[in-house]
């Protein structure tokens, strides 16, 4: 089950190596807030991280709020003198056909199509994934791509975001559903010549090799694919894992690392993984190392896929519990956030970090922001995204104008 092809790594064995970072440093940055939450018509409580477009524009969703309460997608747009507007895309209805409650990042395409899935709703009120097209007239059409159905084959519940190929596909986890114990799948969407998408689960996981994935997927450039589970694997508290396509189009799934509690390894990644160029992937962990979670990287060394834990997150003087997933920029730094933090052992709602290398195989932490102060936002379960000059955006649940729907935030170097 475990051995991988040559073209993946050269021999079955798996290593764990953990490493202890230096002391994490504070760094001179600015945090504004962008926009603040109603949780009415304009969104409330953002789950999911943003993208951004060529423009600067921001899109991203909401769990609550919009037209009907059930979550929108919105668009941030710089209007000039550090102002941005607030449009929303998209209302989600529970109308019997319209997913609700979206707990994932958007995708777009070339095309300016952007792309998304829902937890809950749908005609079998177990999920969607969606399409918004943008209209000449400014406004925006959704299509309902995919209801995931309790059938005994597909899955449903997807917490997760969609990557898309170069061909136009869409692929994706669910947390539950499947033909093998329902404990979830990947699949993949293909657009039809008469515009419907046709569903295939490309994998099915049994538990064994992992179970219940709420991250996404990442991609390298041989289209292999790398995710995480939240649970399973021979430990049970989750997995790394690649996936395969054969010539005849059948994907195959390895494990590439098991979390081990026992060993002072992470444990639970709720998030998918970032892949930099040199193909070395990199996650978190909301539990373990410390007791408050790591990061970790997963790379091939001397032909053997070895974890290594690069941070752990340390009760006192860190960020403690980190839910979203890691960003890259184009030195190889890491960025990131944490749910809580716990400066001078004054609790506070999360920071957004920076890892550096500052030599091989030693990472530096630098805290960028805190998150206590009030009218700021606070509990960010999202990552981070990058513009071209190194500034950095999110969202948070909550925290924000009471009572505290969560904001957009920006952190500038």
């Amino acid at each position: 089950m475990y051995k991988l092809p040559l073209s993946l790594v050269s021999r079955p064995l798996l290593a764990l190596v953990i490493l202890i970072c230096t002391a994490c440093t504070w760094a001179a940055t600015t945090e504004s807030v962008l926009y603040t939450f109603s949780g009415g018509p304009d969104g409330g409580n953002p789950y999911a991280g943003l993208i951004l477009d060529s423009k600067g524009n921001l899109y991203g969703t909401t769990v609550y709020g919009g037209d009907f309460n059930y979550g929108a997608v919105f668009e941030l747009s710089p209007v000039g003198n550090g102002a941005w507007t607030e449009t929303v895309l998209h209302s989600f209805n529970f109308d019997g056909q319209d997913g609700i409650q979206p707990y994932s990042t958007l995708v777009l395409d070339r095309s300016g199509n952007l792309y998304g899935t829902t937890n809950i709703g749908g005609v079998y009120g177990l999920g969607t994934v969606f399409k918004l097209h943008p209209n000449r007239d400014g406004s925006w059409t959704e299509t309902i791509l995919h209801s995931f159905n309790a059938d005994g084959t597909d899955g449903y519940n997807p917490y997760a975001n969609l990557i898309l190929d170069q061909q136009g596909n869409l692929y994706g986890t669910t947390y539950y559903g499947g033909s093998q114990g329902g404990v979830g799948t990947v699949f993949e969407l293909s657009p039809r010549s008469t515009g419907t998408w046709r569903e295939r689960i490309i994998f099915d996981f049994n538990y064994t090799d992992g179970g219940e994935p709420y991250g996404g997927l990442v991609s390298d450039s041989a289209g292999n694919l790398f995710g995480t589970t939240q649970y399973g694997g021979i430990y049970q508290h989750g997995v790394v894992f690649a996936l395969k396509r054969g010539p005849t189009g059948t994907w195959t799934e390895y494990v590439l690392h098991t979390f081990n509690p026992a060993t002072g390894d992470g444990f639970e990644p709720y998030c998918g993984l970032a892949i930099d160029k040199a193909h070395h992937l990199y996650g978190v962990t909301l539990y373990g190392g410390f007791g408050w979670g790591t990061v970790f990287q997963v790379a091939q060394i001397q032909g053997i896929w070895t974890e290594t834990v690069i941070h752990n997150f340390s009760y006192g003087q860190d960020g403690i519990n980190p839910y979203g997933p890691l960003a890259i920029d184009a030195a190889g730094n890491l960025y990131g956030t944490t749910w809580q933090s716990l400066i001078d052992n004054t609790g506070g709602a999360g920071i957004v970090f920076e890892l550096s290398q500052t030599k091989p195989g030693v990472w530096q932490e630098t805290i960028l922001h805190n998150f206590y102060t009030a009218g700021d936002g606070g509990n960010p379960y999202s990552g981070v995204v990058l513009d071209r000059a190194g500034n950095l955006y999110g969202t948070t649940y909550m925290g924000g104008v009471f009572p505290g729907n969560g904001v957009v935030f920006e952190v500038t170097p």
